[in-house]
């Protein structure tokens, strides 16, 4: 008997500081539905609110930036020069304005100016001079072999393009992976809430019958040593029930990380949101899939490889010997200038320009290097594609015997739950003892407890499924993260 109160008294020590450990936990959003809470919502809540998930959609507004900022490189640029002389013996003033506009195809840039000037300027200066109304110029220069079809700044735009893919990728991989680890929370919190369930039907079978065997033994019908018995099982699950109502709590904290509020608050959900059965527990619906299996991370190593693949080009073409062909027109307007008449007319000026690298160990050494790291992201994606195939079809032989378990332990508790009925019925006719229908009601509990974590299993290995196949639809993933 003192062991009993001393069983008694760390129960009820348990009790008592579950409420204080609920009470400590962070404070939450609220949430005012009490329908069932179930997969999808918690998915939604998850690919809208996760802050992982949100930052990875910043990082990818980051790699979008960078990507406009390389294409500056391109962008018009005008300038505008003036000068006049305040001292001395010439009083030349000259205003010179140019709008510069580099080739997207090539490594070349157009341009055209203006220039008009007033005064003398001395010989040395005599280009200085134009007519009344200035003089119009406009020409171009074309990368005929180096920096013909690749330059550093297209080069630049590519990789920045590049960045931006990658970060798309990763953040695709980021979302498929916080809404894996979702749906095993919800699956968690799903199963701890029917394990509680099974132990508090359990407690509550004991005691029902704890009142008919006192009037029994009342009645002299029982001895009093049941009523003993009866007690010490009552206690034992009481603390089978207690350890599931904490186990339900964690599980509760755990599912808050994802499923969260508007505002992105965590919500803890209560036990009036617990769905009133196992179907909750089948998971995610993932189409079986076979190789070849489009993943982020492999999309990730592509989008490197080709960023590799543009460097190389890059190293090559400074190879190259540069030859470039500039062509110019100007045309001064108005009135003839102090400069004189040989301003007049139109002029067309051709050019080009050539430079030989001897040795160029710089660009060789690059050309090297971006071979090598191509190579290696090539080795690496043909791993990563043999890694995916044989996860993929691990996980869809752990899919199919799961669901033979699932069926299996269906069957366990089928027929446990036949027997403990009838155990029931024989012991209140008088045909059974106390210690036999405990056992069968045990029986039946943990045959149900064991259903419900095979059906945990399945939906966990449905889950791990979808992740490894990228199944956006099935991770609730359709709507968000173009």
């Amino acid at each position: 008997m003192s062991r009993l109160l001393s069983v008694l008294a760390v129960l009820c020590t348990m009790a008592g500081a579950l409420p204080r450990a609920l009470a400590a936990q962070p404070t939450t959003g609220t949430f005012r539905s009490d329908a069932p809470l179930m997969l999808d919502e918690v998915l939604r809540a998850s690919a809208r609110s996760a802050p992982q998930i949100v930052e990875a959609l910043a990082r990818v507004r980051q790699a979008e930036g960078r990507a406009l900022s390389a294409e500056g490189a391109f962008d018009t640029v005008f300038d505008v020069n003036g000068r006049s002389r305040t001292l001395g013996y010439y009083d030349g003033s000259v205003v010179d304005a140019r709008a510069t506009r580099p080739l997207t195809g090539n490594g070349g840039y157009l341009y055209g100016g203006y220039r008009v000037s007033r005064g003398d300027f001395p010989i040395y200066e005599d280009q200085a001079y134009t007519n009344r109304l200035g003089e119009l110029k406009v020409g171009g220069l074309f990368a005929l072999m180096r920096d013909r079809l690749v330059d550093e700044r297209r080069t630049r735009r590519t990789l920045a393009a590049g960045d931006l893919d990658v970060a798309r990728f990763e953040g695709q991989a980021v979302a498929i992976g916080v809404q894996r680890r979702a749906i095993d929370a919800y699956q968690n919190w799903v199963a701890a809430g029917l394990r509680l369930r099974a132990y508090r039907d359990l407690l509550e079978l004991a005691q029902s019958r704890g009142g008919a065997i006192r009037r029994q033994v009342e009645l002299g019908a029982r001895p009093q040593i049941l009523l003993t018995e009866n007690d010490q099982n009552l206690v034992r699950r009481r603390a089978l029930a207690i350890r599931a109502e904490q186990d339900f709590a964690a599980a509760a904290n755990g599912l808050s990380l994802y499923f969260r509020d508007e505002q992105g608050r965590p919500i803890l959900a209560g036990a009036a949101r617990l769905p009133a059965d196992a179907g909750a527990l089948v998971g995610p619906a993932v189409a079986r899939v076979g190789p070849p299996v489009t993943r982020p991370d492999l999309q990730t190593l592509t989008a490197r490889v080709e960023q590799s693949m543009t460097r190389l080009m890059l190293a090559e073409n400074d190879l190259k010997p540069r030859v470039d062909l500039q062509g110019e027109l100007g045309k001064d307007l108005g009135p003839e200038g102090i400069g004189g008449s040989s301003r007049t007319p139109l002029e067309a000026v051709v050019g080009f320009r050539l430079s030989v690298p001897l040795q160029n160990r710089a660009a060789r050494g690059r050309v090297a290097e971006a071979r090598a790291e191509i190579d290696a992201l090539e080795t690496r994606g043909r791993f990563l594609r043999e890694q995916i195939a044989v996860e993929v079809e691990g996980i869809n032989i752990a899919v199919e015997g799961t669901e033979k378990l699932v069926a299996a332990a269906e069957e366990e508790r089928t027929l446990a739950d036949r027997l403990a009925a009838a155990e029931r019925r024989r012991f209140e006719l008088g045909s059974s003892d106390f210690f036999l229908v405990n056992q069968r009601e045990e029986t039946a509990t943990d045959a149900r407890v064991r259903l419900i974590d095979a059906q945990a299993r399945i939906a966990a290995a449905r889950a791990e499924l979808a992740s490894a196949t990228a199944d956006r639809s099935a991770l609730g993933l359709d709507p968000i993260g173009e």
